[in-house]
C-alpha cells in the first residue's frame, strides 16, 4: 500500500529544481542592471532607454500571469514549466545575440511571460510534491532562489559581466536554462492540471474571504520594499556610503537567506505570527534609516531588519493566498506582485525628484502602517491564527 500522505517526506531534489526556476526568473529579470552601460554602448542607446529592458520584464509577467494561468490551467505541470524555462533559455539567447535595441526589447517581454508563467506554477507545484503538513516549508525552499539570485547571482553576473562581456553572461543563463531542463525531466514528478469541469475563473478567487486582504498587503509591501531597494544607492550616497553599497546588499542578502530559514522552518504553524514580525522588523529598519542613518553601524543594523522583514515574505504571503484562494489565487499575486515591484521604481523616481533620497525610509512607514492594520484585522481569513493542514 502507498504511504499515508502525512508520512511522505519533502523530495528536496525537485524543491530545489523549482528553486533553481525562480533562481533564474529573478536573475533573468535583474541582470541587466549590473551591465546596463555596456549594453546601452553596444546598442547605441542611452542608460535610460536601456533601463526599460527591467520595465519591459516586470509589466510582461504582470499582464500575462492571469490570461497564462487560465489558459493552461488544464495542461500537465511537468510541460508547462519545461515550457517556460525554454522561454527563458530563447529570451537570453536572442538578448546575447542581439545588436538590435527593439529585438532586444521583444525578447526581454518573452523572457517576461516566461517569467509570469514560472511564477504562476511554482506556488501550486510545490503544494502538490508535498504532504499539506510540510507544503509551506516546501513553498520557503522553492521560494529560496529568490534571496539567492539577489544576494549572489546578481553580483556574480555582474562580475563575469565586468570580466568577460554582459552577452556571454546571458548565455551562461541559457546554459543554466538547458540544465534545468534536463534536471526537471529527472527528478521533478509530473502532476495533472485542473480538470475542465472544476476550473474556475481566476477573477473569482477575489470573492473568496481573505484574498483581497492578502494582495492589499502584498501590493502595500512590495512597494514599500521597491521604492526602498531600487534606489538604495541614491539613499547611501546622500549619507556618505555611495562606496559601500556592495557590502550593504551583501548583508541584505544574508539576512533575507536567515529569513527564509526562519520561516521555512515555522510558516506551517505560525504564518500569522511570523508575518506581523516581518512587517515589524521592516518598520524597525525604516524607523533606524529615517532617524539615524547619518551613522554606518546603525546603517547595517537596518539593513539587517530589513533583510529578515524582506526575506521570508515572498513565501508567506503566497502560502496565505493559496491557502485563502487556491492555485487560481497565486496567477493574482503575480499580477499584483510584479505590477507593484514596477510601481515601486516609479513612486520612488517622484520622490526623489520632488522630496529628495531622505523621504524613502518615511514612506516605507506610512505603507506598513496599513499592512499591519490588515494583517492583525484578517484574523478569520487572510491571516488566520492556524493553518487549515499545518502541524
Amino acid at each position: 500500500m502507498p504511504k499515508a500522505a502525512d508520512d511522505r517526506k519533502l523530495p528536496l531534489a525537485a524543491l530545489l529544481a523549482l528553486a533553481t526556476a525562480a533562481f533564474m526568473g529573478v536573475l533573468t529579470e535583474a541582470l541587466p542592471a549590473g551591465v546596463l552601460p555596456d549594453m546601452g554602448a553596444d546598442l547605441s542607446v542611452g542608460q535610460p532607454a536601456m533601463g526599460q529592458v527591467l520595465t519591459v520584464y516586470a509589466i510582461a509577467s504582470s499582464v500575462t500571469a492571469i490570461p497564462l494561468s487560465a489558459a493552461t490551467a488544464t495542461w500537465r505541470r511537468r510541460p508547462l514549466l519545461l515550457t517556460a524555462v525554454a522561454g527563458f533559455a530563447v529570451a537570453n539567447t536572442v538578448t546575447a545575440l542581439s545588436s538590435d535595441y527593439l529585438l532586444t526589447m521583444v525578447s526581454r517581454f518573452v523572457a517576461g511571460v516566461a517569467a509570469g508563467l514560472v511564477w504562476a506554477l511554482l506556488v501550486g507545484y510545490a503544494r502538490r510534491l508535498a504532504p499539506a503538513r510540510l507544503q509551506g516549508r516546501a513553498i520557503a525552499i522553492t521560494m529560496s532562489g529568490i534571496p539567492l539570485a539577489l544576494s549572489l547571482g546578481i553580483p556574480a553576473g555582474t562580475f563575469l559581466g565586468g570580466l568577460f562581456g554582459w552577452r556571454l553572461t546571458f548565455g551562461l543563463m541559457t546554459a543554466l536554462a538547458v540544465v534545468l531542463m534536463g534536471w526537471i525531466l529527472a527528478s521533478v514528478p509530473d502532476h495533472p492540471g485542473q480538470r475542465p469541469e472544476n476550473r474556475e475563473p481566476v477573477l473569482r478567487a477575489l470573492t473568496r474571504p481573505g484574498v483581497a486582504a492578502v494582495l492589499f498587503v502584498v501590493a502595500a509591501y512590495v512597494l514599500a520594499h521597491n521604492i526602498l531597494y531600487t534606489y538604495i544607492a541614491r539613499f547611501l550616497g546622500e549619507y556618505g556610503m555611495a562606496d559601500s553599497v556592495d557590502v550593504v546588499l551583501l548583508v541584505f542578502g544574508i539576512a533575507s537567506l536567515v529569513s527564509i530559514w526562519i520561516v521555512g522552518a515555522h510558516v506551517d504553524r505560525r504564518l500569522r505570527a511570523l508575518t506581523i514580525a516581518g512587517a515589524l522588523l521592516f518598520a524597525a529598519a525604516a524607523v533606524l534609516l529615517a532617524l539615524t542613518a547619518d551613522s554606518a553601524a546603525v546603517v547595517y543594523v537596518a539593513v539587517t531588519l530589513w533583510g529578515l522583514g524582506w526575506g521570508g515574505v515572498a513565501t508567506l504571503l503566497q502560502t496565505a493566498v493559496t491557502d485563502a484562494g487556491g492555485d487560481s489565487a497565486q496567477a493574482l499575486l503575480v499580477t499584483v506582485w510584479n505590477g507593484f515591484m514596477a510601481a515601486g521604481g516609479a513612486v520612488g523616481g517622484v520622490l526623489l525628484g520632488a522630496v529628495g533620497p531622505t523621504s524613502f525610509p518615511w514612506s516605507v512607514l506610512v505603507l506598513l502602517a496599513p499592512v499591519l492594520a490588515v494583517v492583525v484585522a484578517a484574523r478569520a481569513h487572510g491571516f488566520p491564527a492556524r493553518r487549515v493542514g499545518g502541524a
